[in-house]
């Protein structure tokens, strides 16, 4: 691996070739830097090479790490794309611009009843189990229509799309079908008139696949920052 700068610019002309590819524009997909149990240092290194918004997994990793880049609060954007549990949810609305991770309409109330009225609304992706597997969060794709116009409703909040984490799957045309599945949900949603905009998908193996099939949003750890180290604990 290089260093975290050249590892950017290398993801962001994957990104590129893959909108080419696609035929659409580059400024269509955003780059999320998942800096899950990356040190604060890191997140600075990679905001000093021009990148500003990161994911992370783990609420009291993520806090300490806000804190410790408070000087940079102002061009950092926090994105939750990890669990969220009922007992978290105050530090969440306070501390984060987005959530990826909403599964269930409970958690959206209370992200709803606790976001500061100071702040902007807290941008939120519900979050869809779209390969079906028994041991990952989400909401069943049928399930997905209900809760979104309930969440559409809820003050202080702005519902922007969906979030999916797919099955791993060899080979490009694999990859998408999972994708396309999401990506017609998203239209579906589209179509009762809940103004959407937000497709988070794809990660480091397959944004290639997920661009291919509307990605807005791509979340990339491994391929910038290298090998993870292990997780310091929720």
């Amino acid at each position: 691996m290089g260093s975290i700068a050249s590892n950017l610019q290398h993801v962001r002309q994957r990104i590129a070739e893959a909108c080419a590819t696609a035929g659409r524009s580059t400024a269509s997909v955003q780059l999320l830097a998942v800096s899950k149990t990356q040190p604060a240092a890191a997140v600075r290194e990679a905001h000093a090479a021009g990148q500003h918004a990161f994911g992370e997994n783990y609420v009291q990793e993520a806090l300490a790490k806000i804190e410790a880049l408070a000087d940079l609060r102002g061009s950092l954007q926090w994105h939750l794309i990890g669990p969220l549990q009922g007992n978290k949810t105050r530090t969440v609305a306070e501390h984060f611009d987005w959530v990826h991770s909403v599964d269930r309409l409970k958690i959206a109330q209370r992200l709803s009843e606790q976001r500061p009225p100071g702040l902007a609304p807290l941008q939120l992706c519900l979050q869809v189990n779209i390969s079906g597997e028994a041991s990952k969060a989400g909401l069943a794709p049928a399930e997905v229509a209900g809760v979104a116009q309930a969440v559409a409703a809820l003050p202080r909040l702005q519902l922007r799309g969906l979030m999916a984490i797919p099955e791993p799957a060899a080979g490009f045309d694999a990859q998408r079908r999972a994708h396309h599945a999401l990506g017609e949900l998203l239209a579906a949603l589209r179509a009762q008139g809940l103004a959407l905009d937000t497709l988070s998908m794809g990660m480091s193996a397959d944004l290639e696949a997920a661009v291919a099939e509307g990605a807005t949003l791509v979340r990339v750890g491994t391929a910038l920052f290298g090998a993870r180290p292990p997780a310091a604990g929720a």
